[in-house]
């Protein structure tokens, strides 16, 4: 190809100092078959050796600015990275271009902050960095002389009012500075008071900022109070604006004939959804039809969401700024307003619903014959839970049991299909509670996974899957897939690949790691074989931590985990802003339109990508949250429990019964001196050889309980 090491280049100087792989470099560039892949690996070698590129990351390339320009601020040197605080009180700046894999010895390590140094910089914050002239054999260290990103819009605390100052004293223990609230500001909160606060102002030379209550949450403890305090922790605001609920209520609800008509019509066809039984937003649903040439026409219908939220309105607006709904342990915060989620968008039995819709004929060996994507309108016949679904599947009566079972025997035959294609099998367990009125943990159960949700979850990858491809596969034109939205899911990283390779190896097993598909067949095959075995819960646990974390880009490299060389989402507007903007990207395309701006939506991705991260810990902390509630009134007793994590402070204990996760502190171990031997996932004491590993059972008294701080402490029983 003509100049490609020119076009990686530029590919690689559009962004804002990116950190991509060879494939995504290779798609920036146009190129998405496999010789020309190996073309870009090949050329980006030769742009490492010149020292045009810098290795970023394991398998991840970005530009060496140094080569294409000087300092320009009279010679001193400035890095751009994340601040992270530690509790001791110390800061360090991670640069962006990653501190392990950059030849440049400027940036190769964190670049310690003094407290004196940090400026008006906060915990995770994107900031500017100068660096002091380096000393051998000394850290790197530096000053904050600019933050060019805030990590959070608001902060999460109590109020402490002392002759007559008030105080805001943080929850979060990385966040070490006090906030002065003024008393015009302070909107009637007492001391002891949990709030929400927003920074308004940081004088220049000062140590602490000037703050304003936005919301009074109430006393620490309350559930509501704490439920409210891990949301706004997570930057997820606490309600709708007054405007957004107003534009929801006011959307009409009756379905005009005109706008039937414009639609293709499945309201006579057999329809039905599949849900948890306490949902309240049913955003997909199935139609079958047994058709004349012995096919099944298998309809995957999922909410026209954006037949009522526009581009630009208010509604869209609140969306994409939330990015998702967030599942704490007693409650849902939509996306949407309900009178969208719960109501005009929900496909409620028996009700005339719009959908966006991909229809398939299937064969019986769950092959497609024909696929179809278009606007529909509905009205599903019946609600399953999975429960009742799964009741009709396993006796073989019920409502529409002849219509399940077919389909569920066609989701087991696509199942197959993905773990014979080497898509890895991880089973998950997700742990429940059993909450009384007033939403305290009165018991802890596991949700079990069966066909049922199988039978749901098989559909929504095939309609993910083949949404992806229709836009993703090269045009016949020869030109490059117009710009769209995929959920993609990188391989491994080498380094966590090979110490879970070499820990296996040590228990008898051998994973094979040539190639993505041998890795992933002889890692289903071990976990298949230890099911039921004392190490599987290890094994099954540690093979998740190896895995990189999904995310949304226009970027292409597939989904590794699932095996899907085109994936994207699709299959929940009312849940995720994603599907939405899939949904547009989709109706502009078969509209034939052209390609929209990639740069664009790629901001969009990271910006969605972001706030699932953050809903992902609203829900883990309300789950830590419950744990502690549950533990309170049970310290001084002994539990079994298992080996959940080995760290520097100590090890994480999870108990069998409950699945509650605590810390073992360091100093509980002073037998011995004890260290981490990291590639066996081990804790062992140098002179007695005592050792705990990852997955090991071991007794545990728990003897202390934080629910402020959602932690609970352990003491290791020894026998």
């Amino acid at each position: 190809m003509k100049n490609l090491s020119k076009q990686i280049l530029e590919a690689l100087a559009s962004g804002k100092n990116e950190k991509l792989n060879y494939k995504q470099i290779a798609a920036k560039v146009g190129i998405y078959d496999k010789k020309g892949r190996e073309e870009v690996k090949e050329q980006i070698e030769q742009l490492l050796y010149a020292k045009m590129l810098v290795k970023a990351g394991r398998g991840k390339y970005k530009l060496n600015y140094k080569q294409f320009k000087g300092n320009s601020d009279t010679g001193r040197n400035y890095v751009v990275g994340k601040i992270e605080m530690k509790r001791s009180g110390m800061a360090f700046v991670i640069p962006q271009n990653d501190k392990q894999d950059t030849p440049d010895e400027s940036q190769a390590e964190d670049i310690f902050v003094a407290d004196g140094n940090l400026g008006n910089a906060l915990n995770n914050d994107i900031v500017k960095v100068v660096l002091f002239p380096s000393r051998k054999g000394k850290r790197p260290e530096g000053q904050v002389v600019e933050v060019i990103q805030r990590s959070k819009k608001q902060l999460v605390g109590t109020i402490s009012i002392k002759k007559g100052i008030a105080y805001f004293i943080p929850d979060n223990a990385f966040f070490r500075r006090d906030i002065i609230i003024p008393g015009r500001l302070l909107r009637k909160a007492k001391t002891g008071d949990k709030v929400v606060v927003v920074i308004v102002d940081w004088p220049a030379g000062t140590r602490s900022p000037l703050g304003e209550v936005t919301h009074v949450l109430g006393k620490p403890g309350n559930n509501n109070v704490e439920m409210l305090a891990i949301l706004a922790e997570n930057d997820f605001p606490l309600k709708f604006p007054a405007n957004v609920e107003e534009a929801a209520n006011n959307i009409p609800t009756e379905i005009s004939e005109k706008e039937i008509n414009q639609r293709r019509d499945f309201r006579s066809v057999t329809t039905f959804t599949i849900d948890p039984a306490d949902a309240k937003d049913f955003d997909d649903a199935l139609s079958f039809e047994k058709l004349e040439n012995g096919l099944y026409r298998i309809g995957i219908h999922i909410a026209d969401v954006t037949h009522y939220v526009r581009p630009g309105s208010v509604i869209d607006a609140e969306a994409y700024s939330r990015g998702t709904s967030v599942y704490l342990v007693d409650r849902t915060i939509p996306m949407l307003p309900e009178a969208l989620s719960n109501n005009l968008c929900s496909l409620r039995p028996h009700e005339d619903k719009l959908c966006y819709s991909a229809v398939f004929d299937l064969d019986d060996s769950a092959k497609v014959h024909k696929e179809w994507f278009g606007h529909t309108v509905i009205n599903s016949d019946r609600r399953f839970n999975y429960e009742e679904a799964q009741n009709i599947i396993e006796t073989g009566t019920g409502d529409l049991a002849e219509v399940i079972l077919k389909i569920n025997e066609l989701a087991q035959i696509m199942r197959q299909k993905r773990f014979d294609s080497n898509a890895i099998n991880f089973e998950t367990e997700e742990v429940k509670f059993k909450l009384d009125e007033e939403s305290h943990p009165i018991g802890v159960y596991l949700k079990e996974q069966k066909e049922a949700n199988w039978l749901i979850e098989e559909f929504m990858l095939l309609a993910n899957k083949k949404v992806a491809e229709k836009i993703g596969r090269k045009r016949l034109n020869g030109k490059a897939p117009n710009t769209f939205v995929y959920r993609i899911h990188d391989k491994p990283l080498d380094e966590k690949l090979d110490t879970f390779k070499n820990f296996v190896k040590k228990l008898g097993h051998e994973l094979n790691t040539k190639s993505t598909k041998s890795f992933s067949s002889s890692l289903n095959q071990m976990l298949a074989e230890q099911k039921g075995k004392p190490d599987y819960d290890m094994l099954s646990k540690l093979s998740i931590r190896i895995m990189s974390r999904a995310c949304y880009s226009t970027e292409n490299i597939g989904h590794y985990g699932l095996a899907f060389p085109y994936y994207t989402h699709f299959t929940s507007p009312i849940r995720r802003y994603p599907d939405m903007m899939v949904h547009r990207l989709l109706d502009h395309y078969l509209a034939n339109k052209e390609s929209v701006n990639p740069e664009q939506y790629e901001e969009y991705c990271k910006h969605c990508s972001q706030m699932e991260q953050q809903a992902t810990q609203a829900e883990r902390d309300s789950v830590k949250y419950k744990q502690a509630e549950y533990l309170a009134d049970k310290v001084g007793e002994i539990f079994e429990a298992t080996v959940s994590g080995i760290s520097k402070w100590g090890i994480y204990a999870e108990l069998k019964e409950s699945k509650c996760e605590g810390l073992i502190p360091m100093r509980s171990f002073d037998d011995d001196f004890y260290f981490i031997d990291e590639e066996n996932y081990t804790l062992v004491g140098l002179h007695h050889g005592r050792s705990l590993r990852f997955g090991d059972t071991i007794k545990v008294k728990v003897v202390a309980v934080d629910l402020i701080k959602k932690q609970m402490d352990f003491d290791i029983v020894r026998d």
